[in-house]
């Protein structure tokens, strides 16, 4: 729903519990517990970050008793109509010793 290709989800209650992870196998025990079992409720907060895009949602989480029929959540607001990767960075900087002054080389060709 969110358009997302590798999402951190975390609850933003300033614990840190991790919900889901782009790491592999980080965080698989959770696919099949409820938000209940983390305390998440009407008016929970999550982060949702993904790296690899530069993008990143709060998620207001709201309880509702009136969804159609067979439908578990429903995503209310602005969402992405599609975000890709971000852009690569230019491959033509020259950092040395970590220093990233602007300083460039020279291209004098006097003696």
């Amino acid at each position: 729903k969110f358009a997302m290709v590798a999402p951190d989800v975390q609850i933003d209650d300033g614990k840190g519990t991790i919900l889901i992870s782009s790491e592999e196998g980080e965080t698989e025990a959770n696919n099949h517990r409820k938000l209940s079992d983390f305390g998440i409720r009407n008016g929970t907060r999550l982060q949702a970050d993904d790296f690899l895009q530069d993008y990143t949602l709060l998620i207001n989480v709201l309880h509702s008793e009136d969804l159609e029929k067979d439908v578990e959540f429903e995503v209310v607001g602005d969402t992405p109509e599609k975000v890709g990767p971000k852009p690569s960075e230019p491959t033509s900087k020259n950092i040395t010793n970590g220093s990233d002054d602007g300083a460039q080389p020279s291209t004098s060709t006097g003696q």
